[in-house]
Order: C-alpha cells, then sequence, then structure tokens
C-alpha cells in the first residue's frame, strides 16, 4: 500500500526527523532517556484519552462503565507483550462493543466475558490458522477509504460534546486544536495533546469554569480488576448462544487490528509480524475476560496520537497507557474525572485531521484515478459511516473491488477466428487469449460459428489460461455443440496447469 495518510496532511507529525532504527525497540528505548521519556508521555496521552472513550463504549455495550476501563487496561498491557505491531494501543472499541451488546442484554454480564473469551479462542486459532496472510487482498482503495471512514468517524464521535454545552467550550476547543497545530513547529520536547490537556484543566480550575468534564460521562473505578470466572452453565446450550457473538467479535477485532497494523506500518516504515498480532489479540482478549473486561481491538484513533501526534514507536508506549490508566482511574480518580472534555475534544478533532487522506479527494487526485478505485474508496467510507461497523465497510469495499476487477478482466479474454484449407480439407482455427475464469469465460460459447465451421474445428489455447472449473464447463459446452452438429473438435497448446484443470474435470460437469 502507497501511503495512504500523506505526510503532508499529517497536522500532528512530529517536526523533528525519526530516531534511529535501533531506538525504536525496548531495549534502544531504554538506553535512551529522551526517548523513554516521549514513550511513558505517549502512553500518558493515551490514557487520558482512553478514559471517556472506554467509558463510552461501556455505554454502547450496555455494561458498567468499569468493564470498559478495566479491558482497555488489560488488553494494552497484554498486547504489549504478545501484539506483532509495536506502539499500537489496543483497547476497549465501539465495534467490538457493538458487535457483544445484545449478549448483555439478552442474556447478562456473565454471558458476555464468556462470549469475550471465546472470542478470544477463536482469534487465537484464526491467528495460527494464518488469517493474517488474508490481508494482501485487501486493495488499497480499501484501505484509503477505511482510514477516510475512520478520520469522519471519529470526528462525528466529538459532535455530542459539541452540542447544547457552555459557549466557553468552543474557544476552549479552538484553542487546543491551536496549539496542537502550532506548538509543534516551536519544539517538539513535549507531545502538544498533554499540553492542551494540562493547559485546558489548569485553567478550568482555577477559574472555577462549570464545563463538561470526563465525570460526567460515566463512574470511574475505586479497585484493581480481578480474576473471576463467568458464571455461565458449561453446557451446549450457552456455546449456541455465545458462538455466532464470538465468532463475529473475533473477525470484527481482527479486521480492524490487522488494518491498522497495516496502516502504521506504513507510518513508521517498519514491518510488523501480522501473525502474531493476529493470535496476541486472541490471547489478549481472553485474559481481559477473565479480569471481568469487555473485550476490544486495536484502536485507530488513541493508535494516532501515540504514533503520530506523540512520535512513540515502542512497546513501552502501550504498556505505559494501560498502567497509567489504571493508575489515573483508581489512584487519581478525582482529578481526572475534572479534565474538561474540551481538552480531549481538541485532540480528536486534530487525530481525524490527520488521520484522513485528503490527498485521495483532491480533484488532481480524483480526474487521475480510476473510476473504479474511486467507487471502492467511496463505497467503503459510505457503507463505513453508515453502520458505524469497520468490519462491514471493508468487506462491501472489497467485494465492490472483485465485482469491478472480475468485470475489467472479462473483456481481456478475446477469441479470433480464421478459416484455413489443412491436407486439402477447410479447417476452422479459433485462438483464444487470455486469462478465463468464470467472468471471462462465461460467454465463451457465444463466440463460435457452429453452423458456418467446417466439420474440423481447433482451439488453440497457447495464449490463454483455464483457471476454474467454469472455464471447463464453457469447453466441454463448446465441443457438445460442435458434436451434435457432426463436427470435431481438438483443443491445443493448453498449458500445464490448465491440461491438469481440463483433464479432471472435462466430462464430470453438469449437464450441457
Amino acid at each position: 500500500m502507497s501511503n495512504p495518510v500523506p505526510d503532508q496532511s499529517s497536522l500532528l507529525q512530529p517536526s523533528v526527523a525519526l530516531p534511529p532504527a535501533e531506538t525504536h525497540t525496548v531495549r534502544g528505548a531504554l538506553r535512551r532517556p529522551s526517548i523513554l521519556r516521549r514513550e511513558v508521555v505517549a502512553g500518558l496521552v493515551v490514557a487520558l484519552a482512553l478514559i471517556p472513550e472506554a467509558i463510552s463504549f461501556s455505554i454502547i455495550a450496555g455494561v458498567d462503565p468499569r468493564l470498559g476501563l478495566f479491558a482497555s487496561f488489560t488488553m494494552a498491557v497484554s498486547i504489549a507483550f504478545l501484539g506483532g505491531r509495536p506502539a499500537m494501543i489496543s483497547a476497549a472499541t465501539g465495534a467490538i462493543a457493538l458487535v457483544i451488546a445484545p449478549v448483555a442484554r439478552d442474556y447478562g454480564v456473565d454471558y458476555l466475558i464468556a462470549t469475550v473469551i471465546l472470542g478470544g479462542a477463536i482469534q487465537i486459532v484464526l491467528g495460527l490458522l494464518g488469517v493474517a496472510k488474508m490481508m494482501r487482498f485487501i486493495p488499497r482503495s480499501v484501505m484509503v477509504g477505511f482510514v477516510n471512514a475512520l478520520a469522519i468517524l471519529i470526528a462525528m464521535a466529538q459532535i455530542p460534546y459539541l452540542v447544547d454545552v457552555p459557549w466557553l467550550v468552543y474557544p476552549l476547543v479552538a484553542f487546543g486544536v491551536a496549539v496542537i497545530v502550532l506548538l509543534p513547529r516551536l519544539t517538539s520536547a513535549v507531545p502538544s495533546p498533554l499540553v492542551v490537556i494540562v493547559a485546558i484543566t489548569a485553567a478550568a480550575l482555577a477559574a472555577g469554569w462549570a464545563l463538561p468534564d470526563v465525570g460526567d460521562e460515566g463512574e470511574l473505578p475505586e479497585t484493581l480488576p480481578a480474576l473471576l470466572v463467568p458464571d455461565v452453565p458449561f453446557t451446549l446450550t450457552t456455546l449456541e448462544i455465545i458462538a455466532p457473538y464470538a465468532l463475529a467479535m473475533a473477525l470484527v477485532g481482527l479486521l480492524e487490528s490487522l488494518l491498522t497494523a497495516k496502516l502504521v506500518d506504513d507510518i513508521t516504515d517498519t514491518h510488523s509480524e501480522k501473525t502474531r498480532e493476529a493470535w496476541g489479540q486472541g490471547a489478549a482478549n481472553m485474559i481481559t475476560g477473565f479480569f471481568g473486561g469487555m473485550g476490544g481491538c486495536a484502536m485507530i484513533g488513541q493508535t494516532m496520537i501515540n504514533v503520530k501526534a506523540s512520535g512513540a514507536r515502542t512497546r513501552i508506549s502501550t504498556f505505559s497507557a494501560g498502567v497509567l490508566l489504571l493508575v489515573l482511574v483508581v489512584g487519581f480518580g478525582d482529578l481526572v474525572a475534572q479534565i474538561p472534555m474540551a481538552a480531549l475534544v481538541a485532540v480528536m478533532i486534530m487525530v481525524a485531521v490527520g488521520t484522513f487522506d485528503w490527498h485521495s479527494v483532491t480533484p488532481r487526485t480524483l480526474r487521475r484515478m480510476p473510476k473504479s478505485e474511486t467507487t471502492v474508496m467511496l463505497s467503503t467510507v459510505v457503507v463505513t459511516v453508515t453502520t458505524h461497523n469497520l468490519a462491514i465497510g471493508v468487506a462491501v469495499g472489497v467485494l465492490v473491488a472483485m465485482t469491478l476487477f472480475a468485470r475489467r478482466v472479462a473483456h481481456l479474454a478475446t477469441v479470433e477466428r480464421e478459416v484455413t484449407e489443412v491436407d486439402g480439407r477447410p479447417q476452422a482455427r479459433y485462438t483464444v487469449t487470455g486469462e478465463l475464469f468464470f467472468a471471462s469465460s462465461n460467454d465463451l460459447y457465444t463466440q463460435f460459428e457452429y453452423a458456418d465451421d467446417p466439420e474440423h474445428v481447433v482451439i488453440d489455447m497457447a495464449a490463454s489460461h483455464v483457471w476454474d472449473a467454469s472455464t471447463v464447463a464453457a469447453l466441454d459446452s463448446i465441443t457438445y455443440k460442435y458434436e451434435r452438429k457432426g463436427k470435431t473438435v481438438e483443443i491445443h497448446g493448453l498449458n500445464e496447469q490448465s491440461l491438469h484443470m481440463h483433464g479432471r474435470l472435462s466430462g464430470n460437469l453438469a449437464a450441457h
């Protein structure tokens, strides 16, 4: 994929050059105090941004806010050790909340936790089976649509915090946006999002402003999460209830996590272990379930804060985010509850701006880009934003891309006819050129002159390739039509693979 988030639109990108490759590792960061400070501070910024979102996602899932906060803690800490993509943030997410909400509503929290554990187990199995390798089948246009849809969803998620609020919220949000844009041009010693959060919180507390704050989002936990086993009967009936939701959770979580990992790979110009990330997500979800969390996956917004806004590159930032989240909500809950939502809204607005691929929607790009590519990108965006479900949006985008690709390739197969005399006998020779599969071979039989051809027909397949049973069936149909008219057909030039498929299937398919 070629840079779905262009550097010129990355307003959160630190102005300094990236550190050497060795400082992208935990060992390298521990040897450099400046790099270690960057990683820990990045984790702090992410932890602050995680709190209101985890509470909001808990509300979506219909559970106590503590389940979302505990899930964010256990997911982040676990994936810091188990995951294959350093610096990526995993926590409670809206996508997972939407999938598992019916379980909590209809059967209760214990069934939800059992669903999370089973979903994690499914992810481990899928990871070990190599599901991560399927990522190569996701086109670049779908990835661009994925990124743009995420940016829109992040921005839309801030709207409730900007409606029916005190007028003072608006200038504070504008101030926060200005700091995030301008401060990196002066210094990158401290992440600008952290400066915004501290400055707005200090001003609100000093002036006594009555503003919507984190405490308004829900109750913060006062104790540490404890190990537990869900109180559900271990029966086939229970499995029938939770299995469909667990499977959906596993697929949605893996898709969002692997797409986010691929995006971070491009941003950081580094490679990550996608298979390890897949089973690592599963293990983290199982751990989360046994600690009473609601499950989760990679978070694009918080990952962008960590990687782009704060410049983090190692697992230390992910681990710090999880630990500091728990420290903040348990040890400093009263203070954290007073952080104005205006500060976090400003941060997330700029994350949305930096995430969106502005280059993909410029008139110049749209003029040059094939219409099919633009259609795939827009379909991904529209479906994702409409359904608020990344998995559905990406699935539709891939389906549209496959359909348009099949239509394009269908016109690449050609048939040329030539009538000559061989040994004094007329002979019709057809030269078939192109890749033959269900789309391109579906009307292959219509391109032959059955009635007008002489008694001997040769079909030259040297310049073509047989890919599927549909093509073999089409060749059988052609042969059958000639035989009904008392004419003979010879098929020449099949390459080794095509000959093997034709020999194995010819005559064994459905009626002509």
